[in-house]
């Protein structure tokens, strides 16, 4: 059993990308924004372009990561699917970001596969080293290609959790789903099985009703819903 877990949004209470810009970016990153949301540029052009803008010093950028609020039903959920299963974040977001947070948080070494940021002296960047050129959506971090890696068709149930546009191509392949927002509307639109979520709280509950084998969830035929 594999769990692929997206973090902006999902892990933490706000996309702390868009927060980023909102506090240290000129609002012309709305600009940017909207041409990614209308198809005309990548996810990755979207996201170079606007992490470019960003006016804050590294001491402020620290201050910001270390300011991000995490789901409080996450420490829970991770505990126990660790006791079982491989878990990663895989995030079209800031590996910095996560890192900081998760620290923070009292919740160190947990996989961590994102977009590497990088200051010159003067001038933020992003180097995307998860990026495949065959990536559908054109994402920095290609959460198909990592999964594939990380967990081979065939070796165990692959279980997502996420909630926005760079979670939609694994929804396709993935054992299991759990979503929120637009990806649960994506689902619902494209039929995908999914779960609702609010929150891990949410997560960890379902989890544990899944049926034991040796004292372990496992993951049979079982239903998918939107929680009541």
């Amino acid at each position: 059993m594999f769990f692929a877990i997206d973090f902006d949004g999902t892990v933490s209470l706000r996309d702390s990308v868009d927060t980023l810009l909102e506090r240290h970016a000129p609002p012309v990153w709305h600009a940017i924004e909207a041409e990614w949301a209308e198809g005309r540029i990548t996810a990755q052009e979207c996201m170079r372009r606007q992490i470019r803008l960003v006016t804050a010093d590294p001491e402020q950028m620290q201050r910001f990561f270390s300011s991000i609020k995490l789901d409080s039903g996450f420490p829970a959920f991770l505990a126990y699917v660790r006791q079982f299963s491989q878990v990663a974040i895989i995030s079209d977001g800031i590996g910095r970001a996560i890192h900081t947070a998760l620290e923070n948080a009292g919740l160190p070494g947990v996989p961590i596969y994102a977009n590497r940021l990088r200051f010159d002296g003067s001038n933020w960047d992003l180097e995307f080293p998860n990026s495949d050129p065959a990536c559908a959506v054109g994402s920095g971090t290609c959460k198909c290609a990592v999964a594939r890696r990380l967990a081979p068709e065939g070796q165990g149930p692959l279980i997502l959790i996420g909630d926005g546009r760079s979670d939609v191509c694994l929804a396709g392949r993935a054992d299991y789903v759990f979503a929120k927002d637009s990806l649960a509307r994506h689902c619902e639109a494209e039929g995908i099985p999914y779960t609702e979520f609010s929150s891990f709280h949410d997560v960890h509950d379902v989890i544990r009703s899944w049926p034991a084998c040796q004292g372990r969830p496992v993951l049979l035929d079982v239903e998918r819903t939107r929680p009541n």
